[in-house]
């Protein structure tokens, strides 16, 4: 049984892809606001939410158990819309030495909306410990609150 692997969803949304794309890039410190999911977050070290050497706290529901843990990001492609969040430390370093989620959006061929594209790359503490599927459920639920977030926006 391989101790790394990457699991991914994709999911429709009516949101433009720049919109909904823009609230992770730009204004991740909202998020809190809008979802449920995502219960606190707070910036560990400096002051701007979306530098990459910025490090957050967040605290955050999955499978129903509230996880704490520090964020930074990774890598922002703002043409192709896409962002890599690290996740680390807290309750995260019990079950993976390595999580990390990416969102790329992109605009849908034919008519409104776009498609959100979660990937969660991981690597888990030991051959026990089930892969992140609950990340999964949880970011389709973000993903859900802040389509309609935008949509009444």
């Amino acid at each position: 049984m391989s101790l790394t692997g990457k699991i991914t969803t994709e999911l429709g949304i009516q949101t433009p892809a720049a919109k909904f794309f823009n609230l992770f890039a730009k204004q991740l410190h909202n998020i809190q606001n809008v979802t449920d999911t995502i219960h606190e977050g707070k910036v560990h070290h400096d002051d701007d939410w979306h530098d990459t050497e910025t490090v957050k706290h967040w605290s955050y529901t999955v499978d129903g158990k509230v996880i704490t843990c520090k964020e930074k990001i990774e890598v922002l492609d703002e043409a192709n819309k896409s962002i890599t969040f690290s996740f680390f430390e807290g309750d995260v370093e019990q079950h993976y030495k390595i999580l990390k989620i990416n969102l790329q959006v992109i605009d849908k061929e034919n008519g409104p909306g776009a498609i959100a594209k979660w990937t969660v790359q991981y690597e888990k503490v030991n051959e026990n410990v089930e892969p992140p599927y609950g990340y999964l459920n949880s970011l389709t639920n973000v993903t859900k609150d802040v389509d309609d977030h935008l949509l009444k926006a």
